[in-house]
């Protein structure tokens, strides 16, 4: 299966990622770093691990924001906060997204990627173990703080890695980690109430449980660590990317960074991946809540979350390969955004009698952050261009993100209810389809950018 996807992800994606120069920089690195006497079925078997890390890393990347939404109540009764307080609570995640995502290009240069998504799946167990029984509104957020850390720098390499290691399946392979991110974040959102009732009804194991999934996913990261080498797409061996390019001859030379500022692609990019985390971070921190003032049970509104994050599973692997096929992004961004107006829509106007629909088609709509994910590979030619506009898209977008939520539980506490908050979230996806028409054309952050 994988041998098809390559196959046809190598004749879809030539116009737009020149795999050409791409290719021929990782079968020099792959050259330069390939261990003697390795057999090739350990070859074969480290780039199955591989991938293996890289679907339990994707995984873990947002049950430690499901689960707190659908136990918010509970959390807020427990330590005694306002929605002001609680709105900040679902802040947190952006704020520490975009603080240390800006750190992973240079922690990978310094450590390699391995080591890093490792240490990152560390600091998540760790997080989410230790913030349910912190003591605190404080110590709360500075476990869960802890827990996002991990999942910032994560995060930011997963494109990297991708583009990296697998440069001629950027769709697929981007499929595949956004399917399995999906998967997690709808399961946790699923799962929490029941697995919380299960443990006696009190919300701390409830949310110190899912501290295991991270644990498992350091296993496969292990063996990148000690040999802090990643084994590229053809099975051979490749250390932490590096700012290099390649010669006619095939000799690599180091190149300065990009001007990423100077890009409007990138800022374009940048923008809408912020506006697209604004709504996923509401809506994940929020929007049980929502439905349960409008007189449904913790239960269904748990399962009603689950809908929207699960809708990710199937679509975040369809997006990103009929993405790569297009030359412009822009007809799936205004897809995306029309389904999220006519969720909130119908959230504002018949909030329990079309529940299950506006839950699916929001659940369309939060599909647009595998689309970001995947015009990130598509709007730069080389692993370092991918870094680099990986790190800035996501740190900047994230900064952006930060008052959304914050600013929906201040509207919430001051106004009594979900008309004005509603009332922002459908204003927000105006702007978001706008700058994602932008970010979706046909060019690259080389081009404009420059060096």
């Amino acid at each position: 299966m994988m041998g098809l996807m390559a196959s046809d992800e190598t004749r879809t994606e030539t116009r737009t990622e020149a795999s050409t120069d791409v290719c021929a920089e990782t079968r020099a690195e792959s050259r330069k770093h390939e261990v003697p006497g390795e057999a090739p079925a350990t070859r074969a078997w480290t780039t199955r691990l591989l991938i293996l890390g890289i679907v339990l890393a994707a995984l873990n990347l947002r049950p430690a924001i499901t689960s707190l939404g659908a136990l918010l109540e509970e959390v807020r009764d427990g330590l005694g906060m306002s929605g002001s307080v609680a709105g900040l609570l679902t802040s947190v995640p952006p704020l520490c997204f975009a603080v240390f995502g800006v750190t992973a290009p240079r922690l990978a240069r310094r450590f390699g990627p391995g080591a890093v998504v490792c240490a990152g799946m560390v600091a998540i167990t760790a997080g989410l173990l230790i913030r349910p029984y912190a003591g605190g509104t404080g110590g709360f957020l500075a476990a869960t703080a802890l827990a996002l850390m991990g999942i910032a720098v994560s995060n930011v390499l997963m494109p990297v890695i991708v583009k990296r290691y697998f440069p001629d399946r950027v769709g697929s392979m981007t499929g595949l980690y956004s399917m399995a991110l999906a998967f997690g974040t709808s399961v946790a959102a699923a799962a929490t109430v029941p697995v919380t009732n299960a443990l006696g009804g009190h919300w701390q194991p409830g949310l110190a449980v899912w501290a295991v999934l991270p644990a498992l996913a350091v296993v496969p990261w292990l063996p990148f660590v000690r040999n802090r080498k990643t084994p590229a797409a053809d099975g051979s061996s490749t250390s932490q990317p590096r700012r290099e390019s390649v010669r006619p001859a095939g000799k690599p030379v180091e190149q300065p960074p990009l001007k990423i500022t100077r890009s409007r692609t990138a800022w374009a990019l940048a923008v809408f991946f912020g506006l697209q985390a604004t709504a996923a971070y509401i809506t994940m921190g929020w929007m049980a809540q929502i439905f349960r003032d409008s007189g449904v049970s913790a239960g269904t509104a748990g399962l009603l979350l689950a809908v929207i994050m699960v809708m990710g599973v199937p679509l975040a692997f369809v997006i990103p390969r009929v993405a790569t096929r297009l030359p412009h992004q822009g007809p799936i961004v205004l897809v995306l955004g029309l389904c999220g107006l006519a969720g909130y829509a119908g959230l504002y106007f018949a909030p329990v009698g079309g529940a299950w629909a506006w839950a699916l088609l929001l659940g369309v709509s939060n599909c647009a952050f595998p689309l970001a994910l995947t015009m990130v590979g598509m709007r730069a030619r080389t692993g370092a261009g991918v870094a680099q506009l990986s790190a800035f898209a996501q740190s900047t977008g994230y900064l952006i993100s930060i008052p959304g939520p914050l600013l929906v539980g201040v509207l919430y506490q001051h106004s009594g209810g979900w008309g004005l908050p509603i009332a922002l979230m459908s204003a927000l996806m105006v702007p978001q389809i706008v700058v994602g028409v932008l970010a979706g054309r046909d060019r690259t952050v080389e081009d404009e950018a420059g060096r």
